[in-house]
Parts: structure tokens; C-alpha cells; sequence
């Protein structure tokens, strides 16, 4: 178990990410979704992390009716601030207090609880100032709607802006041997002020696992191919490192994933990854990483091999999202 910042909930070492199970992926199975989160929970998993904007509105609703009669045993993250339209494309963000507070009424409901354990802002609504956000999330924590805040892909400044209103218990950006951005000075800050760490897309979105070379081992409507590390060149030239990575996972004698994952976990107690599957056998594939420990050595042969900015392209098509 690890908690979440110096007074936000205590987790497992992994979460799950369920963002998948509705949406973004290609296609995906309601039953083999039950499946996996049920099975999450028989192992030990605690986190399971989604947002309003998964589906939209029905990850939401598949995590409630899942864990209705076990509300006790999970530690439930959402999130709000990603509009969308009636297509479910994102048309922009919204931090402003009325809709931060109309956002966590539907998650609430959608979800059936009294309570969201984490509840994140998901962008950074840069028309809105971040103290206004936040004092529209605190008045939330003290109605007991929502135990605990967090935000997403935040720049270090805006962490401490928001932390000035109230605690962050956690920040959620993507992180993995292909994405090292937060080691450029985040993570520091987030430990000089007590805030854990999410770290989101942990496989890189599965280009670590070694399974996607080429852009036809996507699905025509996997939105991977938008972007920018899974086309062209820069998929050629990120699948050329992964594969040295699959060398040192094969050396040690585990999969691709359990060894991002393991690096993943290596980074620090107050991090948490929280790898997405929609198979049981991933599932227990990923979960398996928690039982590898990587020596110095080992750590210093990745670093060799994937050094910091090492990958091609950018994160996302439109960088601008992104508070960095």
C-alpha cells in the first residue's frame, strides 16, 4: 500500500485505469470489464481511477454498478473538467466554480455514492484562475461530497497555487521509461509540499509492451493514431527502443510491461502507477510487476538504454492542453 500525499488516502502500489473499458481503445466488452475490475479487487487492487469524460459518463456508470455492493474495499478517483460535445469530442475545459460543482453532482450519481474518494480536475482551465477552481472543490470536501483533491497535467507553479487553497493530495500526469517529463522538476516540488503521485499511462499506452510497431496493429478507431508517437518515423524509431527494452526484460525473464511497471514503481513510494487493461490476463500480467525488484544496476542499464527524451513525437497532437 502506498498513500497519496501526507494526508490523502492509502492505496495499492498499482491502481487500475479504467478509462478504456469505455472508450478511446477500440472496442471493449461491459462483462470482460466487470470481469477485470472484480478480479482487481480479489488481488488487492484499491484505486480505480475514471472520469466523467470516459464514454462520456458511462465509465462512471459501469464502476458504480460494479462495486455497489463493495464500496468499502476501493478508493474511487473521477474526474471533471473535459467538455464534451454531443459526438464526444472534447470542445474545451471548464474549471469554473458553478460547473465544478454541477460536474461532481452527475459524477456522484452516475457513480451512486455519497462520496468521491479523489476527485481530480482533469485540465487546467486556463481562462479561469486555479484558486477560483479550487475553492469551488474545497467548499466540496467540507459538504463531504469529496474526500480528497487532486489535478491533472499541472505545471509545479499550479500545484502550488492550488495547494495555497487547499491540500492537493495528488497530481495525475503521464509517466513511464517513454514519458519523463515530471522529472523535470514536478516531482520535486510535489515532494517539498507532502502531494503523491499518479502516474497515468504507465506502458506508455502500450507502446512498452512491444505489441505496436506498425499503425496496423491499431484499430481503425483506436485514437492511438492520432497520435503523435504512433506514426511514421517517430513510431519506427520508438519501437526500434522498445525493443531494446524487451531485451533487458527478456534477460531478467519478464514481460515488457512487468518491467516498465517495475520501473514505474522504483521511482518512489509516493507514486503510484495506474496501468489500463480490459483483460483479465493483462490484468494479472501487470499486477505480477509488483513482485519485481530492479537492482541499481539494472535501473542504470535502462536508463542506457531509454535515456530521458529518448522518445519521437509529442504526447499528444495539441501540446497546448497541457499545463507544463
Amino acid at each position: 500500500m502506498r498513500t497519496l500525499g501526507s494526508g490523502g488516502p492509502v492505496v495499492s502500489d498499482l491502481g487500475l485505469g479504467c478509462m478504456g473499458m469505455s472508450q478511446f481503445y477500440g472496442a471493449w466488452d461491459d462483462a470482460e470489464s466487470e470481469r477485470v475490475i472484480l478480479r482487481a479487487l480479489e488481488l488487492g487492487v484499491t484505486l480505480l481511477d475514471t472520469a466523467d469524460m470516459y464514454g462520456p459518463y458511462e465509465n462512471e456508470r459501469l464502476i458504480g454498478r460494479i462495486v455497489r455492493e463493495r464500496r468499502d474495499e476501493v478508493v474511487i478517483a473521477s474526474k471533471f473538467g473535459n467538455v464534451k460535445n454531443g459526438a464526444g469530442d472534447v470542445v474545451g475545459v471548464n474549471g469554473r466554480p458553478e460547473y465544478v460543482r454541477t460536474s461532481c453532482e452527475g459524477s456522484l450519481r452516475r457513480l451512486g455514492v455519497d462520496t468521491i474518494d479523489l476527485y481530480y480536475q482533469h485540465r487546467v482551465d486556463r481562462s479561469t484562475p486555479v484558486e477560483e477552481t479550487w475553492g469551488a472543490l474545497a467548499e466540496l470536501v467540507r459538504e463531504g461530497k469529496v474526500r480528497h483533491l487532486g489535478i491533472c497535467e499541472a505545471s509545479a507553479e499550479t500545484v502550488r497555487r492550488a495547494h495555497a487553497v487547499h491540500p492537493v493530495a495528488a497530481v495525475q500526469t503521464e509517466y513511464s521509461l517513454i514519458s519523463r517529463d515530471p522529472e523535470r522538476g514536478l516531482l520535486a516540488a510535489l515532494r517539498e509540499l507532502g502531494v503523491g503521485f499518479v502516474a497515468y499511462s504507465p506502458l506508455g499506452r502500450g507502446l512498452l509492451t512491444g505489441r505496436f510497431s506498425t499503425p496496423d496493429a491499431l484499430g481503425a478507431d483506436d485514437f492511438r493514431r492520432t497520435l503523435p508517437r504512433f506514426r511514421g518515423e517517430a513510431l519506427a524509431h520508438n519501437a526500434a527502443v522498445v525493443e531494446r527494452i524487451a531485451e533487458v526484460a527478456r534477460g531478467r525473464g519478464v514481460t515488457p510491461a512487468q518491467l516498465a511497471l517495475a520501473w514505474a514503481l522504483s521511482r518512489g513510494p509516493d507514486v503510484v502507477p495506474i496501468p489500463g487493461t480490459k483483460t483479465v490476463a493483462r490484468l494479472e500480467e501487470n499486477l505480477a510487476a509488483l513482485q519485481v525488484a530492479l537492482s541499481p544496476e539494472e535501473l542504470a542499464l535502462l536508463d542506457e538504454v531509454a535515456p530521458p527524451g529518448w522518445a519521437e513525437g509529442e504526447r499528444y497532437p495539441d501540446m497546448s492542453k497541457v499545463d507544463v
